[in-house]
C-alpha cells in the first residue's frame, strides 16, 4: 500500500497518555483471569459487540454515557508514544483519506454534506459516549459522539491471533469504522436502532445488516484507492483477509463454540468477504444496500 507520512492530525484526538489504569488484563473487580480465559472473552466481545470485561467488573455492558474528557491535544512524547510513530503516521494518512473521499463520495452520490468524525487513539481503556472503550472490545464507532475509538495494540492482534497481517488490512478496519458514521449521516443508523428496539427478535439480524454494510462502505472507499494506485491486488488480498478474519462464525470457532448463525452480529466471514468486494467493483453507494438484498 503507497501511503506518506505527514498531514494534517486535526481528526486525531491523541488520549494514548491519559488512558490505561485500571485493573488491566489480569483481574477484573476480583475475578481473576488466565492468558487463555482472556483469549475467549475478548473474543465474545468482538462477536456480540458486547463489553464482557466489564461485566465481569460489574459496570454495565458498555453502553453507559461516559464522556470523554475536553481537553487540548497532544503531540506523542513518551517513549511508548514514539514507538508507535510509524503506526500514528499510518492512521493519520488513513483516516484523512478515508474522510477527504467521503468529503467528495457522499455528497455526489446522496446529496448528504459530509463531516468528518474524530479518531481517538487511547491505551487498555477510556471512556467514550458508549461506555468505556477497552483494547479486548477492539476498535469501534460510538454515534453519541461521532468518535472511532482504537487502540493500537489491536493491529497486532490483527496480524498475530486473527491472521490478518499487512497495510491495507488495518486500513479495512478503519474505513469500516468511518462507514459506521457513513451511517449515522445518512440516518441509516438511527432507524435500525429504532427497529431493534421495537423488534427485540430481529436484534441480531439487523445488526448483521448494518455491519455488512459498513463493510461494503470500506469497499467503497477502496475501489478509490485502487482507481488512484494507493493500493495493488496483493494489498487487496489482505484487506479481503481481515474481513474474512472478523467474521463471526470464525471468531465463534476461536472462542471453542459451536457456529451458531442465530447469534451472528457482523456476519460470516464469506459474507463480510462478500460485501466488502462488492464495495470495491464500481465504488457506488447504491451497491451497498443490505437491507434489501440477499445476505447469501
Amino acid at each position: 500500500m503507497e501511503w506518506t507520512p505527514g498531514g494534517s492530525d486535526q481528526d486525531i484526538e491523541d488520549r494514548r497518555d491519559e488512558s490505561g489504569g485500571g485493573s488491566g488484563f489480569g483481574g477484573f473487580g476480583g475475578v481473576h483471569l488466565g492468558i487463555g480465559g482472556v483469549i475467549v472473552v475478548g473474543v465474545l466481545s468482538l462477536v456480540f459487540h458486547q463489553n464482557f470485561f466489564a461485566l465481569l467488573s460489574g459496570s454495565g455492558s458498555g453502553t453507559g454515557s461516559g464522556v470523554a474528557p475536553s481537553g487540548a491535544m497532544h503531540a506523542p512524547n513518551t517513549q511508548s508514544d514514539q514507538q508507535e510513530k510509524p503506526e500514528y503516521e499510518f492512521v493519520k494518512f488513513v483516516l484523512n483519506d478515508v474522510q477527504i473521499n467521503w468529503d467528495t463520495t457522499l455528497q455526489a452520490q446522496t446529496g448528504i454534506p459530509y463531516h468528518h468524525a474524530k479518531l481517538v487513539l487511547y491505551r487498555d481503556a477510556f471512556p467514550s459516549a458508549c461506555g468505556e472503550a477497552q483494547t479486548a472490545v477492539g476498535p469501534f464507532y460510538c454515534p453519541g459522539d461521532e468518535k472511532v475509538y482504537l487502540d493500537l495494540g489491536f493491529f497486532n492482534e490483527l496480524a498475530q491471533r486473527f491472521g490478518a497481517p499487512g497495510k491495507f488490512a488495518q486500513a479495512y478496519v478503519i474505513a469500516h469504522e468511518i462507514g459506521h458514521h457513513v451511517q449515522k449521516l445518512r440516518g441509516i443508523e438511527g432507524k435500525v436502532r429504532q427497529l431493534q428496539e421495537g423488534n427485540p427478535g430481529e436484534q441480531n439480524p439487523l445488526s448483521v445488516r448494518l455491519e455488512l454494510q459498513a463493510d461494503c462502505y470500506a469497499g467503497v472507499w477502496g475501489f478509490s484507492t485502487e482507481q488512484r494506485g494507493i493500493i495493488n491486488d496483493a494489498d487487496i488480498t489482505q484487506g479481503l483477509n481481515a474481513a474474512a478474519a472478523v467474521g463471526d462464525d470464525r471468531l465463534q470457532r476461536m472462542a471453542g463454540r459451536a457456529v451458531s448463525p442465530d447469534s451472528f452480529t457482523h456476519g460470516s466471514s464469506a459474507q463480510r468477504v462478500g460485501w466488502f468486494k462488492r464495495g470495491m467493483a464500481r465504488g457506488k453507494l447504491s451497491d451497498c444496500n443490505t437491507f434489501g438484498n440477499s445476505l447469501n
